[in-house]
């Protein structure tokens, strides 16, 4: 995988948040593409319970200052970066005081989903397309994991299906357990087709709950990793018939050469 360029887009993310089966493989993963000599970038949102000053952040003056509109709303995108300890690793955060200053990531002290995290999603995909064109950072894949990244191979097949800079990208999904059980904004499918994206690519956000959300994600993607053991029957069987090269779930003891592999057939 030397020098091949891989962007990771991940809702979650350690050392900067707690582990969980998401955060824990969006930083294995980079890693060992990185200890192989590959060209990595992380893109994560920057939620209010990051510890700025434990982490080293500082905003990217040169990459922030744009608006991006969300449901006919200017949104100011924030940029900061840090690196992770020991691995020469960047990892460059996507904010907004509106959607990510709560000190929390998902859901509020109740439990209960942010009633606008579809605008987040739509923020934050939309955030880390604009920055890596502000780096001029070509990657050859793109691998999106957690359900609040799952919004970018939707908006890179449509929204930004004309920008040059992407026309080699292959999108890679990871599809994890069942995370929430409420369903988004039920107006989440009118925003993203605001945006001019086509009734009939996302019309199973009609119903936006956490498998519908997967479900439009994968549609939209190149190939799909089934990242989890507890991946849902249905949501297993959609992927097996959706004609997309896919690669099984693979134990932490073999996923490196698993992913290593599958990456390989995109021509890597």
């Amino acid at each position: 995988m030397k020098d091949k360029r891989i962007l990771y887009v991940s809702s979650e993310v350690v050392p900067y948040l707690a582990e969980n089966e998401v955060s824990l493989m969006s930083y294995d993963v980079p890693k060992m593409i990185n200890d192989q000599g590959g060209q990595i970038r992380i893109f994560m949102p920057r939620y209010g319970n990051i510890n700025e000053r434990r982490h080293q952040l500082h905003e990217v003056i040169r990459l922030s200052g744009m608006n991006l509109v969300v449901n006919d709303l200017d949104m100011p995108l924030i940029i900061k970066v840090a690196s992770i300890p020991k691995e020469r690793i960047q990892v460059y955060f996507i904010d907004n005081d509106e959607y990510f200053k709560r000190k929390a990531t998902f859901t509020d002290e109740e439990g209960t989903l942010y009633p606008d995290n579809d605008e987040r999603a739509i923020f934050f995909a939309k955030g880390v397309v604009e920055t890596v064109k502000k780096l001029n950072w070509v990657p050859d894949i793109i691998h999106v994991h957690g359900w609040l990244a799952a919004m970018l191979p939707i908006y890179m097949k449509h929204y930004y299906k004309h920008e040059a800079l992407f026309s080699e990208t292959k999108i890679i999904t990871s599809v994890y357990g069942q995370s929430f059980d409420e369903n988004l904004d039920l107006e989440m499918i009118n925003k993203v087709k605001f945006d001019g994206v086509p009734h009939e690519a996302v019309s199973d956000l009609e119903v936006p709950n956490y498998e519908n959300v997967l479900k439009a994600s994968i549609l939209h993607s190149d190939g799909v990793i089934i990242a989890s053991e507890n991946v849902s029957p249905s949501l297993t069987k959609f992927i097996e018939s959706s004609g997309k090269p896919f690669l099984p779930f693979a134990t932490k003891d073999a996923f490196a050469d698993a992913y290593t592999n599958f990456y390989r057939t995109f021509g890597l």
